[in-house]
C-alpha cells in the first residue's frame, strides 16, 4: 500500500446527476493531481446509488460499484493509472445506512417490504416490527403528504402505484384473491403507508432522513454481505484507505470498526467522520488513523479570531434582541425539541427498551429521556474514554428537573441492558445534529465563520498556546488523522470563513455599518439580518458585480439558512410571508447604494481575509496529520453549504493556475504539498514544536517547526498590523541555511518579520538547499 500522505476530494457524480464526474473523469486529471503534490485521490462514495444521486450517501446496493461512474472496470482503470504515477485511491463508505426514497431501486428494502419479517433482508433494517408501534406491527413508512392520499393508491399488476411511488404487493394480497382497490391492497401488505406529519417512522434512520434506512452492522452476516466490495477492493490492492461515514449512528461503532480492521488489512488508512466536542478525546482504543478533520478545522481556523473582538460582537448580537448568554440554555431547548418532535419515533423506540429491560415505568419517561439527551454535550457518549459524560448529564438533569428523578433512575437502570444503551446513543447523536448543527448554528448570529461542524461558537477562537497544544497532542496520537478546511458539508468555504472572521479584527466598524444598513433597509427579523449580513459579506465580490448566478446562489442559501434555524419559517412548515420577505430584503440590499458601501468594505478588509485563508492553508497542510485539499480549493472559491459547495470545477481554470504559479493560493498549496510528497517521515512522523516570536507584534506570527527540516511561519490579525507594523519583530531559525519554498530565498539566523514576509503573508522554510 501507498503511504497516504495528502489527500484531494472528488465528488462522483452519474451523467443521470445532470453533472457528472466519473472515474473516466477522475483518470484524466491525474496528471494534474499528480502536478499538484497529491498523494491520493479521494473519492465521494462510489457504490450504486440511487439513480442520479448527486451525492452518493443514498446507497442503493452495497455490492456493486455504482454504473453510472464506470462500475467495477472504471474504478480498476482509474486506480490502474493512478499506481502507475506512484498515486492511490481512497474511498468514502457509508455503512450506517442505505437509501430508500424509491424502493424499486433498492432489492434488499424491496424484498422486506413484499415478504414483511420472512424477508431474508429483514434483519439487515432496524425495524420496529412491534405490535404497540403504531401501525399494528405493521412497517411505517412515512411517505405521505395526508393520510387522504391513500384513495390514489391504484394496482398495477403486482405493483401499488401512487404518483411517482411504487410499491410491491406480497404474494397472494393482490386483487385476484380478494377486493381489489389500491386502498384495500394496501390494507393486506406488510407496511402501511402514511403521513410524515404523524411523527412515525418504522426504521431507524439517518438522523430524521426517511429517505435513508439504516443498516444493523451489529450483525456480522450484515457486515459481511454488505462489505463484499469493499473487501474486494483491498484484497485486490484497488485503493489504500476509506473515509467512513457516521459510524456514530450504528449500534456499535467501536465492534464494527474492529471487524471493518480486521477486513481492510492492519496497513489500510482508516479514518471516521467523527464529530468531537472541544474538549472530547477520540478513543484511542479504536483501531483507526483518527477522525476526518472537523476538530482540525476549529483549531486552525481560530486562530485567525481577534480574541479582541469579542466584546464588541456580543453586544451586536444582543442589540438583535438575544442574550448571548442565554446561548446554552437555547442549545438544550433545541435539543429537547428535536428529540420530542423530530425524533419522536426514535424516543418511543428508546422508551419501549427501557421499560421492557427493567419492567418499570413512569408517565414521565420521555419527558427524562429528552431532558437527559439535552445535557449530554458530546454526539455519542458511549465510547470506552468517555466514562463520565453520563453520569454528569444525569447529576445536571436531576439538579435541574428533581421531577425527574424516579424516571431518570429507570432510565440509568436500563442502560445496564444493551439496546437501551445503544438506543440512546444513537439518539444523542441525532438530537446533537439536528438541535446544534442543523439549527442552533443558524440562530447563533455573533461571528458565522465560527459556526462549523465540528465547532463551538461560544468559544471565540483560539489561542496560540491552545493550537500550539493540540498540535503537539496529535503528532504524538494521531499523527496520520486528516486534517482538513472545506468539506462536502461545511457550511461555509474556507475562503469565505476567512473573510468573515477578518470582522473580528473591525467589530466596531461592523457594528457601525450593519446599524446603519439595517436602519435604510431593516430585515424581517434582526437576529435573522445579522446571521445572513456576514454570510453576504462573506462572498460579497470584490468588483461588487453580483451576477444572476450570485443572486440566486444567495436567495438559496437564505431560504435555507432560515429554514434551518426553524426561527420564523421551517422545511416542513414554511411560513410564505415570512421568506417573501427576506427574499425581498436581499434583493433590496443587493440592487441598493448599500451595495456600495457593501463593495467598499469587501475591497477594504478583502486583502487580510486571503492573508488569512492563505495561512490557514498552509498550516492545514504542514501540520501533523493528512491533509485533505477538497475539490477546487487550491484557488479562491466562494462557496456556500450544500449543494453549492458541490456545484462542478473548472479544472481547466486551476490548470492553468498551476501552470502559472502566479496564484498566490495555487502556489502555497502546490509547493507544500510537493514538500510533504518529497519528506513523507518529516510530516507523517517528525513530531511537532512550537517557534516562539520575539518582538512588540510578536502576536501576529504563528510557527512551528516539523522535525529537524521544515519551518512554518503565518502572520494573522493583520488590520491590527497594519496599523502597528512588525517594528522590532524577529523569527529566529534554528542553526542552518533554509529556503523558503514559496519564494526561493534563503534565509538564517534572526531573520526580521518583515523581511521574511517580504512577499507573501506565510513561509514554509527547508532546511539545506532543498
Amino acid at each position: 500500500m501507498t503511504p497516504v500522505v495528502s489527500i484531494y476530494r472528488l465528488q462522483m457524480r452519474g451523467p443521470a446527476s445532470g453533472q457528472p464526474f466519473t472515474f473516466a473523469d477522475a483518470a484524466n486529471l491525474l496528471d494534474y493531481l499528480d502536478d499538484l503534490g497529491v498523494t491520493h485521490v479521494y473519492l465521494s462514495p462510489i457504490l450504486t446509488a440511487v439513480k442520479g444521486s448527486t451525492h452518493g450517501y443514498d446507497v442503493t446496493d452495497p455490492t456493486t460499484v455504482f454504473a453510472e461512474l464506470g462500475g467495477s472496470e472504471g474504478l480498476g482503470a482509474l486506480s490502474a493509472s493512478a499506481q502507475a504515477r506512484g498515486m492511490g485511491l481512497v474511498v468514502d463508505i457509508v455503512p450506517n445506512h442505505v437509501g430508500v426514497e424509491k424502493p424499486e431501486q433498492n432489492r434488499w428494502w424491496w424484498d422486506v417490504l413484499r415478504c414483511g419479517r420472512k424477508s431474508r433482508f429483514s434483519r439487515f433494517f432496524d425495524i420496529d416490527w412491534a405490535p404497540d408501534n403504531g401501525v399494528d406491527g405493521k412497517l411505517a413508512l412515512p411517505v405521505l403528504g395526508s393520510e387522504d392520499d391513500l384513495a390514489g393508491l391504484t394496482v398495477d399488476g403486482e405493483l401499488l402505484r401512487l404518483g411517482d411511488l411504487v410499491f410491491p404487493i406480497a404474494p397472494g394480497t393482490g386483487p385476484d384473491v380478494a377486493t381489489g382497490t389500491g386502498p384495500e391492497v394496501h390494507d393486506r401488505q406488510h407496511y402501511r403507508l402514511i403521513s410524515w406529519r404523524r411523527g412515525l417512522c418504522g426504521y431507524r434512520r439517518f438522523f430524521a432522513v426517511s429517505s435513508l434506512a439504516g443498516l444493523r452492522q451489529e450483525d456480522r452476516d450484515v457486515f459481511a454481505t454488505s462489505h463484499v466490495e469493499v473487501r474486494r477492493w483491498f484484497s485486490e490492492g484497488l485503493i489504500d484507505g476509506v473515509r467512513v461515514d457516521h459510524p456514530d449512528g450504528l449500534s456499535n461503532p467501536s465492534g464494527y470498526l474492529c471487524w471493518l480492521r480486521e477486513l481492510a488489512g492492519a496497513q489500510a488508512w482508516i479514518v471516521i467522520e467523527k464529530i468531537l466536542a472541544v474538549d472530547e478525546p477520540l478513543d484511542p482504543a479504536l483501531p483507526v488513523a483518527g477522525t476526518t478533520g472537523y476538530d482540525a478545522l476549529r483549531e486552525i481556523g481560530g486562530l485567525f479570531i481577534d480574541p479582541t473582538g469579542e466584546p464588541a460582537l456580543t453586544a451586536l448580537f444582543d442589540s438583535a434582541g438575544t442574550d448571548y448568554s442565554t446561548m446554552p440554555a437555547l442549545a438544550r431547548a433545541l435539543k429537547t425539541d428535536a428529540v420530542t418532535h423530530m425524533l419522536a419515533s426514535e424516543l418511543r423506540r428508546l422508551c419501549r427498551a427501557i421499560v421492557t429491560a427493567v419492567g418499570a415505568d413512569d408517565p414521565r419517561l420521555p419527558d427524562a429521556v429528552a431532558a437527559l439527551v439535552s445535557r449530554v454535550g458530546v454526539y455519542r457518549s458511549d465510547y470506552a474514554c468517555l466514562t463520565s459524560v453520563l453520569p454528569t448529564a444525569f447529576a445536571e438533569t436531576a439538579q435541574a428537573a428533581p421531577e425527574f428523578a424516579e424516571a431518570l433512575e429507570i432510565v440509568a437502570a436500563a442502560l445496564a441492558h444493551d439496546e437501551p444503551a445503544a438506543r440512546l446513543a444513537q439518539l444523542c447523536d441525532a438530537a446533537a445534529a439536528k438541535g446544534v448543527e442543523d439549527c442552533l448554528f443558524y440562530r447563533d448570529a455573533r461571528l458565522v465563520s465560527l459556526n462549523e461542524v465540528g465547532g463551538e461558537p461560544a468559544r471565540f477562537g483560539v489561542s496560540a498556546a491552545e493550537f500550539h497544544q493540540r498540535a503537539t497532542e496529535r503528532a504524538r496520537m494521531w499523527p496520520n488523522a486528516v486534517t482538513t478546511l472545506s468539506t462536502h458539508d461545511t457550511k461555509r468555504g474556507e475562503d469565505v470563513r476567512a473573510r468573515i472572521g477578518v470582522l473580528s479584527q473591525v467589530p466596531s466598524l461592523w457594528a457601525e455599518l450593519v446599524g446603519g444598513w439595517e436602519r435604510r433597509a431593516p430585515s424581517p427579523d434582526a437576529a435573522t439580518g445579522l446571521f445572513l449580513w456576514q454570510n453576504v459579506f462573506g462572498v460579497w465580490p470584490v468588483d461588487g458585480v453580483v451576477t444572476e448566478q450570485l443572486r440566486e446562489r444567495l436567495h438559496a442559501y437564505a431560504e435555507k439558512a432560515i429554514r434551518e434555524a426553524a426561527a420564523h419559517t421551517s422545511w416542513t412548515d414554511p411560513d410564505d410571508a415570512f421568506e417573501s420577505a427576506v427574499h425581498g430584503w436581499l434583493d433590496t440590499v443587493i440592487y441598493s447604494d448599500i451595495a456600495v458601501e457593501l463593495t467598499g468594505l469587501v475591497a477594504r478588509l478583502d486583502p487580510h481575509g486571503r492573508n488569512d485563508a492563505l495561512a490557514q492553508k498552509v498550516i492545514q497542510l504542514t501540520v501533523p496529520g493528512v491533509p485533505d485539499v477538497y475539490q477546487g480549493t487550491e484557488v479562491w472559491e466562494d462557496s456556500l453549504v450544500d449543494p453549492d459547495n458541490r456545484r462542478p470545477v473548472d479544472y481547466a481554470v486551476r490548470r492553468a493556475a498551476l501552470a502559472a504559479l502566479e496564484h498566490p493560493k495555487v502556489l502555497v498549496t502546490a509547493a507544500a504539498l510537493r514538500l510533504r510528497r518529497r519528506r513523507p517521515g518529516t510530516f507523517l512522523a517528525g513530531g511537532y514544536t512550537p517557534v516562539l516570536p520575539i518582538g512588540r507584534a510578536h502576536e501576529h506570527i504563528v510557527a512551528f517547526a516539523r522535525g529537524d527540516d521544515v519551518l512554518v511561519a503565518v502572520t494573522r490579525w493583520t488590520v491590527r498590523l497594519e496599523q502597528t507594523g512588525w517594528g522590532d519583530t524577529v523569527l529566529a531559525l534554528p542553526d542552518s541555511q533554509w529556503t523558503d519554498v514559496f519564494t526561493g530565498r534563503q534565509r538564517k539566523g534572526r531573520v526580521a518579520a518583515a523581511e521574511l514576509f517580504g512577499e507573501l503573508p506565510v513561509a514554509l522554510l527547508e532546511r539545506g538547499d532543498g
